[in-house]
């Protein structure tokens, strides 16, 4: 069977399974109202409003009853009824009435008949039979809170997400793999590491950055702008309020509003915290009269942006209300797209050489034809822009797909979907193509017929959010971040009092070279501190005892070994350097 007949039939499974998981709860717990329960990648979930709490001690008693259900060989059986038959059926359901309602008059209404266990709203597929579940291999996962077709406004209910495969060795897997994620999971690294950490007194989703993180941020900030600068970017600074005016004439306030913060209304105008950074630089392109000579402009910007994000999809730094932008904008002639494009694609790539990112595919995202209400501008300038992106990256030899309706609302884009070390694909990059802004903001250059034309605009971030790329990093690392984004690169460990001055002169030392150090002097065992610099994941760990002292030399432990090598201070610094430089 290829693999799309295989996801064909286990998601047959799966959703069969979700109705013996609906079928379960009612039999343990009663007076429940369901909700919806479809397959996904890996198993089901059902929704369910009810009293009782679902916690992860009652997962056995579930599965249990779930396998009875099971072996009890009930059929699974389809039947067609009207509307009003639906109604008295689920006159005590009132999601599923809420469904029903929202039926077209012609349209079939089915119902699928688990024995007589339970009966649910549903268009199918199933198994006829639930001895074909038998050998399934299934585990519940989680509970988690859902509104109700994901409205905040409606009511929450309890989610429950069980694993389902075919084999036992595949849900092995995918508890392996679970095991992993949660090894790697940023926010419990975040907070061991002392990278950052919320408040919910400050507001949920408002980051705030400790002393480790900032200069993880530092860091990146110092890289990025340094690459850019190279290549003949120019760095600004702007708001990180504007007005409600700069929004609609921008077009973000019709399409993007609901994904804003309030306006704050002073002095009879209106501001709003700003979601993302392409205003301000379209203003900045238009504060001067410019020649087809001068482009392209490349501006750049490490910007602060908020967007108001559901709470339910606030995760760690990776979803946040409050984050930083590597943000730039590209002023250039349509002649120019080309080389304009590739030369930042080729900067994504060196950036992701510097990383060790391997895994990564290009993809083309495009509005859909079918929804052009989420788009602003003109049908020719959308095929114009497409065309354009399409045709550099079929040039390039990129590998690349293509996914229609996701597009930004003024323009096509390239995205680049980075695989991470537990399988999750993240957007990490993305350059994207706009004839619209331009538009909408009368921008203008004088070209070589002493003419004034628009220019085109390419939005491109690198990194992207600071924080999510810094969630990658973490995750992909298990924390083991290479040397030179290492908060904390060495710890020098003075073995008595005696060694504390020969400790503190060498970590001057390192600090005049711009080596993060720091001397570990406390009144402890030598070994507890080695276990504490180790748990810390720092990269070097220097124990200073008198022969040292006496040698001129340092007791070198890499992270990763167990074993300490005497080096001089000399062969120690030229090691650590080369280290950052290469950027290992």
């Amino acid at each position: 069977m290829d693999s799309e007949g295989y996801k064909l039939e286990i998601n047959v499974k799966r959703h069969t399974m979700a109705h013996v998981l609906a079928g379960a709860i009612k039999e343990l717990y009663g007076n429940v109202k369901f909700g919806i329960g479809p397959a996904i990648d890996t198993g089901f979930y059902y929704d369910f409003d009810m009293d009782k709490n679902i916690t992860p001690e009652d997962f056995d008693k579930i599965e249990e009853k779930m396998k009875e259900i099971v072996n009890q060989n009930l059929d699974m059986t389809k039947e067609v009824i009207s509307k009003e038959q639906a109604r008295e059926l689920f006159k005590n359901e009132p999601y599923k009435l809420e469904l029903i309602e929202e039926m077209a008059d012609d349209e079939e209404i089915s119902v699928y008949h688990l024995g007589n266990v339970f009966d649910d709203l549903c268009k199918g597929p199933h198994v006829e039979n639930t001895k074909v579940l038998r050998n399934i291999s299934f585990k519940l996962d989680r509970v988690n809170g859902a509104y109700w077709r994901g409205n905040e406004k409606n009511k929450m209910m309890q989610r429950v997400y069980v694993y389902c495969y075919e084999t036992k060795d595949e849900l092995k897997e995918r508890l392996r793999l679970n095991q992993e994620a949660l090894e790697r999971d940023h926010r419990k690294l975040g907070k061991e590491l002392g990278i950052f950490m919320f408040s919910e007194l400050v507001g949920k989703g408002l980051p705030i950055w400790l002393p480790n993180g900032y200069v993880i941020r530092r860091t990146l900030n110092d890289y990025i702008i340094n690459k850019e600068t190279a290549i003949g970017y120019s760095h600004v600074m702007t708001p990180s309020i504007g007005s409600v005016d700069l929004y609609k004439t921008s077009g973000h306030w019709d399409h993007y509003k609901d994904d804003m913060f309030p306006a704050m209304k002073v002095d009879e105008e209106e501001y709003v915290l700003r979601p993302m950074n392409c205003p301000h630089h379209m203003m900045i392109f238009k504060n001067n009269l410019h020649s087809y000579k001068d482009l392209p402009i490349r501006i750049a910007e490490i910007a602060n942006d908020f967007r108001f994000e559901a709470s339910g999809s606030l995760c760690g730094i990776e979803r946040t209300r409050a984050f930083t932008q590597n943000d730039s904008h590209i002023f250039c002639r349509p002649d120019q797209i080309k080389q304009e494009v590739e030369a930042v694609i080729k900067l994504i790539l060196d950036v992701y050489k510097d990383f060790g990112f391997k895994n990564y595919k290009f993809r083309l995202s495009l509005r859909d034809k079918a929804n052009t209400e989420k788009y602003f501008g003109n049908d020719d300038l959308w095929e114009k822009s497409e065309n354009a992106l399409r045709e550099i990256l079929q040039e390039s030899g990129a590998e690349f797909y293509e996914a229609k309706g996701e597009a930004a609302f003024y323009g096509p884009k390239i995205d680049v979907q980075v695989l991470s070390a537990i399988g999750h694909d993240v957007t990490l990059s993305t350059v994207q193509l706009d004839y619209q802004l331009p538009e909408r903001f009368e921008l203008e250059y004088v070209d070589e017929n002493n003419q004034k034309v628009r220019p085109v605009v390419i939005h491109r971030a690198i990194l992207g959010s600071l924080e999510r790329f810094i969630a990658f990093v973490i995750e992909e690392t298990k924390g083991v971040l290479p040397v030179w984004i290492a908060p904390k690169q060495a710890k020098i460990i003075s073995i008595n009092d005696n060694c504390v001055e020969y400790a503190k002169n060498l970590e001057q030392e390192l600090l005049n070279k711009g080596v993060r150090c720091e001397v570990d002097d406390r009144n402890e065992s030598l070994s507890y501190r080695i276990r504490e610099a180790v748990k810390a994941k720092i990269p070097y760990v220097l124990v200073v005892g008198e022969k040292e002292v006496q040698d001129g030399t340092v007791s070198v432990r890499k992270r990763g070994s167990n074993q300490n090598i005497t080096k001089t201070k000399e062969e120690f610094i030229a090691e650590i350097l080369k280290d950052i430089e290469e950027k290992i």
